[in-house]
């Protein structure tokens, strides 16, 4: 299958994408782990991609496209894919339609996860990671530390990312409202939208997902 995952930050795209795409045996392609891999190791694109990243903008699609149309021609996609993060805009949705055409595929299925923007705010700002290893992840109210502040794991120091403090929390979501959501109604009428509910635990909406998929 070809899937596209939309929802706004906090929705667990992320986490969704990674257990669906393993259940239907096919890579999970996210934008967001290609851009922080190039923040870590410095290249040219990260340095670019970091100075919208941290205040919350999207990367300009130049960029972005370019990314997928590479990653979608690799051997391992061939008989299907997740996207997550992308698209993001009506028009890097027209582009993908344009490049899945040049490559005789189609799309078979957007899911958009749903959850409300408070609930977003207190999953993001709440999220610590450790600075000895950034895969230590706690919350300040699902998932505290046994000792504020210290990493149950290695005892390193817990701290907020600048992206997900709530300010930058709520910047994130007007320009999922302003840029992202519109691409809702684009693939709505398209006949390709299932839309899931995405509060409740990580496997309750992981089924939900494969339920959307199945029905289709």
């Amino acid at each position: 299958m070809r899937i596209v995952l939309v929802g706004p930050p906090g929705a667990g795209k992320g986490t969704q994408a990674t257990v669906v795409a393993g259940r239907l045996s096919i890579p999970a392609i996210s934008t967001g782990d290609i851009f922080r891999a190039n923040v870590t190791a410095g290249t040219t694109l990260g340095v670019e991609a970091k100075k919208y990243m941290d205040q919350g903008l999207l990367v300009p699609d130049e960029v972005t496209i370019g990314l997928i149309r590479d990653r979608l021609t690799e051997p391992d996609a061939a008989a299907g894919f997740l996207l997550d993060g992308f698209p993001r805009t009506v028009p890097q949705a027209e582009e993908l339609e344009t490049m899945l055409a040049g490559i005789e595929v189609k799309l078979d299925r957007v899911v958009e996860l749903k959850v409300d923007n408070d609930e977003v705010v207190r999953r993001i700002s709440g999220r610590r990671l450790c600075r000895n290893d950034n895969t230590h992840i706690f919350h300040v109210e699902s998932k505290p530390p046994a000792e504020p502040g210290v990493c149950d794991v290695c005892g390193g120091e817990l701290y907020q990312r600048d992206d997900d403090r709530a300010e930058t929390v709520r910047k994130r979501l007007r320009e999922y409202e302003e840029k992202t959501a519109p691409i809702v109604g684009f693939y709505a009428e398209r006949g390709l939208l299932a839309s899931v509910e995405a509060m409740g635990t990580p496997d309750e909406v992981t089924e939900r997902i494969l339920t959307a998929l199945e029905a289709h």
